[in-house]
């Protein structure tokens, strides 16, 4: 799978949860680098760069995203796979998401500089996403 690299996007993200028929907020809606909704029976999923989500909405804060750099055919297997034992093996749990095109993983920030080591020693290539390392603002 290190054929496909990988690029850590710049920002701090959010998983938020909403009330299962709750609206989809306009937050949620803005263009943006990645932003994914997932709707379920019992709850509406939201991620999106952290800063969009209002204080008052039950969320997760403080990931990173790294992206795959696609577009990924749809048939390709293991690829997630992959990502994730490297990740386990370092002990660091991800939250995944995908899109027609890619996939991606999100990891705490203070995990982000061992996912990357961990990602370019099972052979993957880790493209840095701007200056920006740590959580932003």
């Amino acid at each position: 799978m290190p054929e496909f690299p990988l690029k850590v996007l710049s920002g701090s993200w959010a998983v938020a949860r909403l009330a299962p028929l709750a609206p989809v907020p306009v937050w949620a809606l803005e263009p943006c680098a990645l932003a994914v909704v997932a709707r379920t029976s019992e709850e509406l999923s939201i991620v999106c760069p952290e800063e969009r989500v209002p204080a008052d909405v039950q969320a997760e804060r403080g990931f990173r995203a790294i992206a795959v750099e696609g577009p990924v055919p749809l048939d390709v297997t293991g690829l997630m796979a992959s990502l994730a034992s490297a990740l386990a093996g370092a002990e660091i749990s991800i939250f995944p998401v995908a899109t027609y095109d890619t996939d991606y993983v999100l990891v705490r920030w203070q995990r982000l500089e061992r996912a990357i080591d961990a990602l370019r020693s099972a052979g993957w290539v880790v493209k840095s996403g701007g200056p920006e390392r740590g959580r932003s603002a």
